[in-house]
């Protein structure tokens, strides 16, 4: 799927060398995201996605929902983002999305925000990629083409 079929994108501020793993963009209502990509301990090539907002309204909740009619956009924003930090790292052989800042039990707001971001992992990953629901989180992994 192409993200020209999605929604229109906002303008995101990428880190200031490209390895880096924040980026950043604002919303038309003002609200300031962050997208981070961290690496795992246990291995390099397996990177966590969590983005959220910074506004203080939100008392520094990055999980807020924020209610401003903005989610479309705000996604495919995301979806060009982590398409540009796939480019950046090809070597990079494993994300994970979660539902919730911890391993805490998820909320119904956390599981309607992972469907969320799995209805869009389709813009962003291809065949070449498994997608694993676990719990309260989703592993996508590069399916091993060298067998």
């Amino acid at each position: 799927m192409e993200l020209q079929k999605l929604l229109e994108t906002y303008d995101f501020i990428p880190p200031p060398i490209e390895s880096g793993s924040a980026y950043y963009f604002t919303t038309d209502s003002g609200i300031q995201y962050e997208v981070r990509f961290g690496r795992k301990q246990n291995n390099v090539l397996n990177t966590s996605i969590v983005f959220g907002v910074l506004n203080e309204e939100f008392d520094g909740e990055e999980y807020s929902m924020t209610n401003k009619f903005e989610v479309y956009k705000v996604m495919s924003t995301i979806v060009k983002i982590v398409q540009r930090y796939i480019q950046t790292h090809p070597k990079t052989n494993c994300y994970e999305f979660t539902g919730e800042p911890t391993e805490k039990e998820i909320d119904n707001e956390g599981r309607i925000r992972l469907k969320l971001y799995n209805r869009y992992l389709p813009y962003i990953f291809d065949n070449n990629w498994e997608i694993r629901k676990e719990y309260n989180k989703t592993i996508v992994s590069k399916i091993n083409t060298n067998t």
